[in-house]
């Protein structure tokens, strides 16, 4: 009895690494501005879709690869922008308005908002009657949204509930932003 076995080779299946090193070319090329935004997805979808080598090769052939210079050219590039955003938010931050941190003995709760009867009344069209609440407790100074229509934030972020600030903090009601000073 003779068996037969048929024996055919397919292509190796396409690894992660390689998969992966070809969005990375793809990446670059938009970054490089040598790709544009919706020839990249497209790219990027058939780059994930590839079953052989040779169909990513195809995708990447008119890309420059990456090399050591370029890659620690655009690490520079990030680096700098980044420098001038850090520069831009200093500069920015020391021209806010001072907002004076009440004595640590003071018992009851800031009120703060456009309301007469707060205790520091911002006239402005983005804060609430009611907005927020600065109140010593347990040591540190607690911040506490009321329920704001436009937010209480704390270094740019959106304050949920309460929150705990020092000094030099920025915080802003509505789009009124101050900088936190002791007393």
């Amino acid at each position: 009895m003779t068996s037969s076995f048929e024996f055919s080779t397919y292509p190796a299946r396409l690894s992660d690494a390689e998969r992966d090193q070809a969005l990375r070319v793809l990446r670059d090329g938009v970054a490089m501005g040598r790709l544009s935004h919706d020839t990249f997805v497209r790219r990027m979808e058939l780059a994930l879709a590839a079953r052989h080598s040779d169909e990513l090769a195809a995708l990447v052939a008119d890309l420059p690869r990456e090399n050591r210079f370029s890659r620690a050219l655009l690490g520079t590039v990030e680096a700098v922008s980044g420098f001038t955003v850090r520069l831009r938010r200093a500069w920015q931050a020391e021209r806010l308005p001072k907002l004076q941190l009440p004595h640590p003995a003071h018992t009851h709760p800031l009120r703060i908002g456009r309301d007469p009867a707060n205790g520091l009344r911002l006239n402005h069209e983005t804060v609430s009657r009611v907005h927020a609440e600065l109140r010593h407790q347990g040591g540190l100074w607690v911040l506490r949204d009321l329920g704001s229509t436009n937010g209480t934030t704390v270094n740019g972020r959106r304050v949920i509930g309460a929150v705990a600030v020092r000094e030099g903090d920025q915080v802003a009601f509505g789009r009124m932003v101050f900088r936190l000073a002791a007393s």
